[in-house]
């Protein structure tokens, strides 16, 4: 028996499922192609062969021992040119792994020639924002509880200031809210990492409102800005609950979270200002990359911006616009 025929039992034994058995073999018929094919495009065509054919080339391979890193490595380096996502390749790269693991195990080969090869990062997806007018749409809404004036003083909060949900949860009267008539609230991010964010003028008028009820609903010894029913600190879970559901009172054609409106003022921030180093700062970010990542700027703001900022960009004249404006 092949050393693949006695890998595929082995999953079977462990239950795994006909697919996943599917994508191993697909995947480790990739890379015997690879190796073994004089022209190297042939691999390109392991998508059209049949399972028997598959299974025959596979029971039929007998190199397995020959592999080496580089071999590897040259694999994901062709896969990559050949248009492969970096989930596949990741995903490649599990089956080979977990293929050479068994053939350890087995003492058929010396080596897992797959260990410590990194398939490439894969792009992380941007977080989806809200425009201004279903934010606005969001924010709107009566209030006819208590809860209502809680949630709305934590949903302008978030808007406001690029909370995280975790930090508004974690808020205390103090110190986080030593200087919030000024306009700052003190929140714990990540790392520890204490910053002051900024809080605008409906926010502030927001929080006033709830602090006004607070007093009824909070336990005497509560800390916390935000509390439940139960007079105690508000968790993340019952936020995104909360959140869900004045959402769907809103008609919002979208699926809401906490981390959506923290977005949303990034995004709103930096498509007005153009101002990334100031986003990264607001949202708490140790790195402008992670910044890069969490926005986005509209490319014709991006175009306005780099026409008047860089000193080697084409700057339009007052006579060019004359002209464009008389065509």
């Amino acid at each position: 028996m092949s050393d693949f025929s006695r890998f595929i039992q082995s999953l079977q034994r462990l239950n795994k499922s006909a697919h996943t058995v599917s994508n191993y073999q697909r995947d480790l018929l990739a890379l015997a192609v690879f190796f073994s094919a004089e022209d190297l495009s042939a691999s390109n065509a392991t998508d059209q062969v049949t399972n028997a054919q598959a299974w025959a080339f596979l029971d039929g391979f007998r190199d397995w021992a020959k592999m080496d890193r580089d071999a590897i490595e040259a694999f994901v380096a062709f896969r990559m040119e050949m248009g492969a996502s970096a989930r596949t390749l990741a995903r490649q790269l599990s089956a080979i792994r977990s293929f050479y693991t068994f053939l350890l195990e087995e003492q058929r080969v010396a080596h897992n020639p797959a260990k410590g090869v990194k398939a490439p990062k894969q792009p992380q997806p941007l977080p989806k924002s809200l425009d201004v007018d279903l934010t606005r749409q969001l924010l709107e809404q009566p209030l006819q509880t208590w809860q209502d004036v809680r949630d709305q003083a934590i949903y302008e909060l978030l808007y406001s200031g690029g909370l995280r949900v975790s930090e508004l949860a974690q808020l205390d009267l103090s110190p986080g809210l030593d200087n919030w008539q000024a306009g700052w609230v003190r929140v714990m991010g990540k790392g520890q990492k204490e910053r002051q964010a900024p809080i605008g003028t409906q926010a502030k008028a927001a929080l006033q409102a709830w602090l006004n009820l607070r007093p009824d609903h909070a336990k005497p010894d509560e800390t916390a800005v935000f509390v439940n029913r139960f007079g105690q600190r508000l968790g993340v879970r019952s936020i995104q609950k909360h959140l869900d559901e004045r959402a769907l009172k809103a008609g919002l054609p979208t699926k809401m979270s906490p981390h959506r409106l923290r977005h949303a003022c990034a995004t709103h921030v930096l498509e007005s200002s153009g101002d990334l180093r100031a986003v990264q700062e607001l949202l708490g970010h140790a790195n402008l990359s992670t910044t890069q990542i969490y926005t986005k700027l509209d490319l014709q703001h991006l175009a306005t911006v780099y026409d008047k900022a860089h000193p080697r960009a084409k700057k339009t004249t007052k006579a060019t616009r004359s002209d464009k404006k008389q065509n």
